[in-house]
Formats: C-alpha cells, sequence, structure tokens
C-alpha cells in the first residue's frame, strides 16, 4: 500500500489522461481511502481517553462481542498479525482485562477470556464509542444513505477481494 498518496496519484496516472474526478476508478480510491482515515482518526479519538491503543481496544470489542477466543482467532478478527495479537493480548493481561484459560479439549490451545473488569471496562468503553460513531454517521448521512453506502462498500471490498484471491490462485498454478 502507498503510504504517500502523491506517490501512488503519479504512479497511477502517469502517461494517463485519466482524471482525478468524475468517478474514475483512480478518484474512487481516492476520495475511499480519505473518507476511510478521517473516519479512523476520529475513531481512534472516541478511544484516546481510555490509555489504549486501538488493537487493545480491537481485542476487547471482539471479546466482547464474539466471546471468548484463541489468540489467533482474535487476531484474524481484528485483522492483526499474530505477533501484534499476542503481544496485544500480553498487555491486556498484565492490565488485569483478561486471562488465558486452557481449552477443553485441546491441550495445546489458550482460549482467552475477559475478566470481570475487562468486561466491566469494554461494555462502558463500547457504549461511548458506539455513541461517538452514532453521532458521526447521524450527522452525514441519512439511514437511507447508511444502507446505500453499506451495500456499495460491501460491493467494492468483496470485487477487491475476490481479485486479490484469483490473482493468487493463478500465482500459485
Amino acid at each position: 500500500m502507498y503510504l504517500d498518496i502523491k506517490v501512488y496519484i503519479r504512479t497511477m496516472s502517469k502517461g494517463k489522461s485519466e482524471s482525478l474526478t468524475g468517478g474514475s476508478g483512480v478518484h474512487v480510491f481516492l476520495v475511499l481511502w480519505k473518507a476511510s482515515r478521517a473516519a479512523q482518526a476520529y475513531a481512534e479519538k472516541s478511544i484516546s481517553e481510555l490509555e489504549m491503543c486501538a488493537s487493545d481496544f480491537a481485542a476487547l470489542e471482539a471479546l466482547l462481542h464474539k466471546g471468548p477466543l484463541p489468540v489467533n482467532e482474535i487476531g484474524k478478527k481484528v485483522q492483526l498479525t499474530s505477533g501484534s495479537i499476542t503481544v496485544a493480548v500480553d498487555r491486556l493481561e498484565t492490565k488485569g482485562l483478561v486471562e488465558r484459560r486452557a481449552h477443553g479439549t485441546d491441550r495445546r490451545a489458550r482460549i482467552v477470556h475477559l475478566t470481570k473488569a475487562g468486561r466491566k471496562l469494554i461494555t462502558r468503553v463500547y457504549a461511548d464509542h458506539a455513541a461517538d460513531m452514532e453521532r458521526l454517521a447521524s450527522a452525514s448521512l441519512t439511514r437511507a444513505e447508511r444502507k446505500t453506502l453499506i451495500g456499495l462498500l460491501k460491493k467494492i471490498g468483496y470485487e477487491a477481494a475476490g481479485a486479490l484471491e484469483q490473482s493468487d490462485e493463478e500465482a500459485i498454478a
């Protein structure tokens, strides 16, 4: 992924007369990218008072909504590498917010559970965060627009994921 948007624009439009306005593929990407980064910054500000990073918040939120999970499953749900999620769970365990317990049938596996303190914290914090996200969404979009946007974002996301999967399969063959 390009970190510098100007490099991305130069690379994508070099030698082409493709406009960066009017709904071209590059324009769609730029608008999506900028909106995503702004919304991400807004979401991170929403949890900044917690003195925890976004990955710790995401791990706690996953446990709140999905229940106890193996470390690797938490990582998949919050899109962190195995090393990063292990470090996050270690931090949360040190703070007394989660605990690792033995798996019922697989002696090799450890399952991460919220502690009472962890459940109390993430329940309160998630409610505040959800309210912040609702304020953002309701200030900018109607319910109908939200539904449309969700459908469109899923459509482009599924298309991108499918194209990547096909490309990976072709590379293996």
